[in-house]
């Protein structure tokens, strides 16, 4: 029999809020910039009906929460994901599906296309080709109407899509072009890679091999590409037959970055040995002569994500991740690698027209190390990578954030010329707010501090889409 377990993601602000509202002319403390103009959309957990079973933070109903800046006024409007799984669960009028660290249920006969488990559409978002699209890594996208935020429903590129589709696609700024990728757990083939063109058509998918199914829930490209992260988070049914859990880090294992050329496939991917970790995201990598140079958030186990791990790491070991940067050389084989910093952060994040290229700034927030759960940030770094210099936004005090997404200012020449957007909680007063960040001097006060009508839970990726979608 499934019981419900307490959960720390159903408290505080984590918990889910059920109202769907539409607000305009929010009260803004400060000024928005002139030029800012567009709607900026966040997707996170939200869940309809009490859980099944233990509930973690990413086992939540898809909720998008959107904010419409035009002529230095504000507007506020959310919306559940209308996924297949949600509206079953609410003609139901309860919970259907356990969570993804539950044992999966396989005969539940409303499983979803790529998946046993509920595919909730709540974790990223993309805009290509003219679609904004609601991402969950295992199973198809749900494309979203802009500004009214319906949902459409399944997006399977007229039925080209054979794989699921990862939370994190990657476009090229210069190119148009869209990879993404789609990972099994409990068959082969474990990963498959796809790209599509900048008109949104795939060009092809291919096969990875993989020897056992691992959660990879980003990757990363260079201009000409593909790096693919076999790390060691793996899916066992036996282990379920044993009754242990089925995810686990087995930290006794290989890790691995792959690097394939962007149009190649499993005969051209090249693997490279790195001390073992996991890395739940990439900030960018790009390529300087033979080498190809990574920078993401590295840690030494999955705990973050609440999974046990296999066999102790040494007590001394930090457990939290913290960016760091790998370089592999192509000619020569041999990886160097450095820790960039030891406090702890996450949602790394970067001027989008560098992606692929050499970036000298990043963005990630920064982690409450004395908090739980570990998903706790209190204010943004902005990394120069060629200065070695880092800045730091303070949300105050009692005050949370999470992901800041970069938005450039219209015309602009320099990289970190732009504002920096992310969803504040101030949990004293239990209110929340859109802070807009001079993204070239975050020792600033926010520029401006849209006020919003209802409290906006945690969530995790968030997207700007200019004026004229």
């Amino acid at each position: 029999m499934v019981t419900t377990t307490v959960s720390s993601y159903l408290s505080g602000n984590f918990s889910p809020v059920q109202t769907e509202i539409t607000v305009n002319n929010l009260p803004v403390i400060g000024k928005l910039p002139p030029d800012l103009s567009g709607v900026f959309v966040r997707n996170g957990p939200n869940p309809r009906f009490a859980p099944i079973g233990g509930y973690n933070w990413i086992d939540g109903d898809g909720m998008l929460h959107e904010i419409q800046i035009s002529n230095g006024k504000a507007a506020y409007r959310n919306s559940y994901v209308q996924t297949r799984g949600f509206k079953m669960e609410h003609k139901a009028g309860r919970a259907i599906w356990t969570g993804l660290l539950e044992p999966p249920q396989l005969n539940n006969p409303t499983n979803n296309l790529f998946s046993p488990f509920k595919n909730t559409a709540n974790t990223a978002l993309v805009w290509h080709a003219g679609h904004l699209l609601a991402l969950w890594e295992g199973g198809e996208p749900y494309k979203i109407e802009l500004p009214d935020l319906n949902t459409i429903g399944p997006y399977t590129y007229n039925g080209q899509l054979t794989s699921p589709f990862t939370a994190h696609p990657k476009i090229d700024p210069i190119t148009g072009e869209m990879m993404f990728f789609g990972y099994s757990l409990l068959q082969p083939p474990y990963l498959q890679y796809s790209v599509v063109s900048s008109g949104g058509k795939i060009l092809k998918t291919v096969p990875i091999k993989l020897p056992i199914g691992v959660m990879m829930h980003d990757f990363a490209i260079t201009e000409n590409y593909t790096l693919f992260m076999d790390l060691p988070l793996t899916f066992r049914i036996e282990r379920l037959q044993r009754r242990e859990p089925a995810y686990m880090f087995e930290a006794d294992s290989t890790s691995r970055i792959g690097i394939l050329p962007r149009y190649g496939d499993n005969n051209n991917i090249r693997w490279f040995e790195v001390p073992t970790c996991y890395i739940l995201h990439t900030l960018n990598a790009y390529e300087i002569g033979e080498e190809v140079v990574l920078l993401a958030c590295r840690a030494n186990d999955a705990k973050a994500l609440n999974v046990p791990t296999k066999t102790k790491l040494n007590g001394s070991q930090e457990d939290k991740p913290c960016l760091h940067c790998w370089r592999f050389n192509l000619r020569t084989g041999v990886v160097q690698s450095e820790r960039i910093d030891n406090l702890p952060s996450e949602f790394p994040s970067l001027n989008q027209q560098w992606l692929g290229r050499q970036n000298r700034y990043g963005y990630t927030a920064r982690m409450v190390s004395e908090q739980t759960p570990l998903f706790t940030f209190d204010g943004l770094l902005k990394y120069d990578f060629a200065s070695g210099y880092s800045q730091f936004h303070e949300f105050g005090s009692d005050r949370y954030g999470g992901e800041a997404v970069f938005v450039p200012r219209p015309n602009s020449v320099e990289e970190d010329d732009g504002w920096l957007l992310t969803f504040v909680y101030d949990s004293a007063k239990k209110t929340s707010e859109l802070i807009v960040v001079n993204a070239q001097d975050l020792t600033d006060e926010p520029l401006a501090r849209i006020l919003l009508p209802q409290r906006i839970p945690y969530g995790f990726h968030g997207i700007w889409i200019s004026k004229g979608f």
